[in-house]
């Protein structure tokens, strides 16, 4: 069901937040507040379990959403190029943009971390716009901008992760080409299983980070992995 949003309300959500149509990107996030733990220090068990999707590349080719290696963990969120600021996903390109910048300068992780920047909005953001997106952020490590076919290719992903993306219409029913979702980041480990999930108020690079570097060291326990 579509909820039903005045016209000229959402128009000018629209305009504050940048104008539709623009991937628009946050200032870099804020370091914590707070001392974040040493990692391996703790435990993040399993959240959920979600199955490997192909999607699209921003070439237009089949590509995996995941595609991890057994000693690889993802970082997932999902945007959409019309979202405006008080929506969330400039935060998430912002933080997935630091996050990226951190992993290239750190050669035991660069490999083993992959971001996934995937559109649920398929049938505006083509591969062409999810180009446009990698162009304008350029990435210095492992991250990948998907989308898909159609709106039903990218519903099973949303319904396997959990993120709800409800198309937003007018009073007369007609779309708008906006969501209504709430932001969320999926740390997801080699076999599928969710480890964390991160909203608006916790959405660091350093804090994703010190997550993945737990993962990773459930396995192998490489020294380097512990960080500084």
């Amino acid at each position: 069901m579509t909820r039903r949003i005045a016209r000229a309300a959402l128009a000018a959500v629209a305009l504050a937040g940048g104008g539709a149509g623009a991937h628009e990107i946050a200032p870099p996030p804020a370091p914590p507040a707070y001392a974040l733990p040493a990692p391996g220090s703790y435990e993040l068990p399993a959240i959920s379990r979600v199955p490997d999707f192909t999607l699209l590349d921003e070439r237009g080719a089949p590509a995996p959403l995941l595609g991890l290696a057994s000693d690889q963990v993802a970082v997932v969120s999902f945007v959409y190029s019309r979202c405006t600021g008080g929506q969330g996903c400039p935060l998430a390109l912002a933080t997935f943009q630091g996050l990226d910048r951190k992993l290239a300068a750190d050669p035991a992780l660069a490999g083993r971390v992959r971001l996934a920047t995937v559109s649920f909005d398929p049938a505006n953001d083509t591969p062409e716009r999810m180009a446009a997106l990698r162009e304008r952020l350029r990435p210095a490590a492992d991250w990948r901008f998907l989308t898909a076919a159609s709106p039903g290719a990218i519903a099973p992903v949303l319904a396997a992760f959990g993120q709800d993306a409800l198309p937003l219409v007018d009073e007369r029913g007609a779309g708008l080409g906006l969501f209504r979702h709430v932001l969320k980041v999926f740390l997801v480990d080699a076999s599928g299983a969710v480890r964390n999930v991160y909203s608006a108020g916790f959405l660091s690079p350093d804090l994703l980070l010190v997550d993945a570097r737990t993962v990773l060291l459930e396995s192998g326990h490489r020294a380097a992995l512990a960080g500084p």
